[in-house]
């Protein structure tokens, strides 16, 4: 009898298990073809001299000649310091800004939806619509803000045409777009976060930079992980931003990696060269979220 049940109960486990690998199936079979598949495939024509208007079949393996020619392209190298150094600016203001505000508006009594919903307004936009906003306010000729500098008596810049202003005006355009996310995302953690732990350190005697430091931080750390995470390999893939500001100019200032291989790869149909940036950008990314991982779990 006992022998039956057990029987009875391995064979619904298996039944259930089976129907879990049934369920999960399509979702697999997905990811293999959206994932997998392109990202073999690339590192295949990385070793080639592939080229679109020779077609496939008459591409001959190279090897590493195209990472040896990557890494020995100074375009290439700026722009892997380019995106590095933005991403690094961008992710600890966004991170900065977005703890902030999550935190004010937190402390709020009254008007938190009216400010969520507001704050959010910049994240929804497209990102090119962004970008084609920006450059009319910034216009040298008709611009907003460099007619009201004009009126002030302040001096007037061609924001997108200056390598001294190309860089950081695409960063701050990138940094007011993106800290909403950083906002939602940490003030949905601090909403978490129980009032009594705030009212045990107002006993001890804590002003509101130890409550900040002491149960603020340590209730939101895998939040902020997690969104320094998600902010990072977003913004090392940035690209619709400076394609359609600057096109990674002037002299190269604000080329990033996509950019780059936009320019020399898809533009000049030589998808040999550019899988290989775009297999130098897969593991720069793997290697910065393996780091942010690694200290989220630690």
């Amino acid at each position: 009898m006992k022998r039956n049940k057990t029987v009875k109960l391995r064979g619904a486990q298996t039944g259930t298990a089976r129907f879990g690998l049934g369920m999960l199936m399509p979702t697999m079979i997905l990811l293999l073809v959206m994932t997998a598949y392109p990202l073999i495939f690339t590192l295949l024509y990385s070793f080639t001299d592939y080229n679109y208007l020779r077609g496939a079949e008459n591409a001959s393996f190279v090897l590493f000649d195209n990472y040896l020619s990557l890494f020995q392209n100074g375009y290439f190298q700026q722009a892997v310091w380019n995106t590095v150094l933005f991403t690094i600016l961008a992710v600890v203001l966004e991170m900065g800004f977005g703890l902030l505000i999550a935190v004010f508006v937190n402390s709020l009594k009254r008007g938190q939806k009216v400010m969520r919903t507001l704050l959010l307004l910049p994240y929804l936009l497209p990102a090119v619509t962004v970008a084609l906003s920006w450059r009319m306010m910034l216009s040298a000729n008709y611009g907003i803000i460099n007619q009201f500098l004009e009126f002030l008596g302040l001096p007037v810049f061609n924001w997108f045409m200056d390598t001294h202003t190309a860089f950081w005006t695409i960063l701050v355009i990138d940094v007011w777009q993106n800290v909403p996310f950083v906002f939602l995302l940490l003030y949905a953690s601090l909403q978490s976060v129980s009032e009594s732990q705030y009212e045990a350190a107002r006993i001890d005697g804590a002003g509101v930079l130890q409550q900040f430091l002491y149960v603020t931080l340590p209730n939101i750390k895998g939040s902020l992980a997690l969104c320094a995470l998600l902010r990072t390999i977003d913004t090392f893939r940035l690209f619709e931003k400076v394609n359609v500001l600057t096109g990674g100019g002037p002299a190269g200032t604000t080329s990033t990696i996509t950019q780059f291989l936009y320019t020399y790869g898809i533009e000049s149909l030589n998808f040999g060269f550019g899988s290989a940036g775009a297999i130098v950008m897969t593991v720069l990314v793997l290697i910065l979220s393996s780091f942010y991982i690694k200290r989220a779990m630690g």
